[in-house]
């Protein structure tokens, strides 16, 4: 087997739900299914055998589900990344994003579409951008550690972002005005990086958090769920046109853009179905341009881990519009793609490692006009 291709196991205790993966898979010349397995059992004892850089993972398996088989993925090969698969059921969204929140870096929903043709074109679309993003570009040939940190350089001018470049909107701090949103952006790696960020926030702290993770429909409204018991902090899944409350904090649903916009002198939230940007809905970029748009310099923006550059436009405008952005570092970040992004282009006020982050927001909070 050629050194320089990715190298996957597909674990899922469905046959032909095994057979979809590895033809969608095969398609890309960068990537080999190296193997398949039809429980976490059975994956853990393939992976004893033999170097995988990639795992997809069924959540809902005989014998070992997916869950206990990525705890003892993460515990015995820490290096080595995991993609979910899961029906559309409330039972597997829910495990999902406990696995999500628990460190796998992305998932995908099992094929719904009667057509193989339709099956194979969705998953190649959904899972080789994700597995190009966290896999090795290049294997030894004996290694089992992958790198899972990759960096996707912006489009903006700028070939490598640079972390010591100034932000192209200077701003002195004593200039901030008080921040009245804050608005997140994230991806691949996002539920684990919001269960660590958002429960150093202040239950208290009056201020609305908006949030748009990339994930399918049916998922959002337990990720929801689950930041309200990790953080204290009212948390929802948003709806059309509801008043946008101080101490609340919303959740972009799957398949819909969250954008903020005003009805009678009040700011509401907005769900729309406009098409995907940068291939997502929801995009962060309806909801940075509409915080830019109705909170102007009064917007604080986070931009965690993501492949990809969506984000980037709205980032711009939250940058002209005199707001403040924090950018997640590359060293903590699963991909490096959407914050990458905002830094190689110059609009990060500050680039920081996630642990570091909500002191940052703490301490803009505290700041007054």
């Amino acid at each position: 087997m050629p050194s320089n291709l990715i190298r996957v196991l597909v674990v899922d205790d469905s046959a032909v739900i095994r057979g979809l993966i590895s033809k969608a898979l095969e398609q890309n010349p960068d990537i080999v299914v190296a193997g398949t397995a039809m429980n976490g059992e059975c994956a853990l004892s393939w992976m004893k055998a033999h170097p995988v850089d990639v795992v997809i993972l069924d959540v809902e398996m005989p014998v070992m589900d997916g869950l206990t088989a990525l705890q003892e993925i993460q515990k015995r090969f820490p290096d080595t990344p995991v993609i979910m698969a899961s029906g559309l059921t409330s039972q597997g969204a829910e495990t999902t994003v406990k696995a999500l929140s628990l460190g796998a870096i992305g998932c995908v929903a099992k094929p719904q579409t009667s057509s193989a043709a339709e099956s194979i074109r969705v998953l190649s679309q959904e899972l080789v951008m994700m597995i190009k993003a966290v896999g090795p570009k290049r294997n030894s040939a004996n290694s089992n550690q992958p790198e899972t940190k990759k960096q996707i350089a912006p489009k903006f001018g700028i070939k490598t972002p640079d972390p010591q470049k100034k932000p192209l909107f200077s701003k002195n701090i004593k200039f901030y005005k008080q921040p009245e949103v804050i608005v997140i952006g994230t991806s691949t790696g996002g539920p684990k990086a919001l269960a660590e960020l958002l429960p150093q926030i202040p239950i208290d702290l009056p201020i609305p958090i908006l949030i748009v993770q990339h994930m399918p429909p049916g998922f959002t409204e337990i990720l929801a769920a689950h930041i309200q018991k990790d953080s204290g902090r009212v948390t929802v899944e948003a709806r059309h046109n509801e008043p946008l409350e101080s101490h609340k904090t919303y959740v972009a649903p799957g398949g819909s853009h969250l954008l903020i916009g005003e009805n009678e002198g009040q700011k509401v939230t907005l769900i729309s179905q406009e098409p995907p940007e940068h291939f997502c809905r929801p995009s962060v970029n309806p909801l940075f341009r509409s915080a830019a748009e109705h909170f102007g310099s009064a917007t604080l923006a986070v931009m965690l881990t993501g492949m990809g550059e969506d984000g980037i436009e709205g980032s711009f405008d939250i940058a002209r519009s005199g707001g403040t952005i924090i950018a997640q570092d590359e060293a903590s970040s699963v991909v490096w793609g959407m914050p990458g992004a905002v830094v190689g282009s110059g609009l990060a006020d500050k680039i920081l490692p996630l642990k570091e982050i909500a002191a940052e927001i703490r301490s803009h909070c505290l700041v007054r006009a």
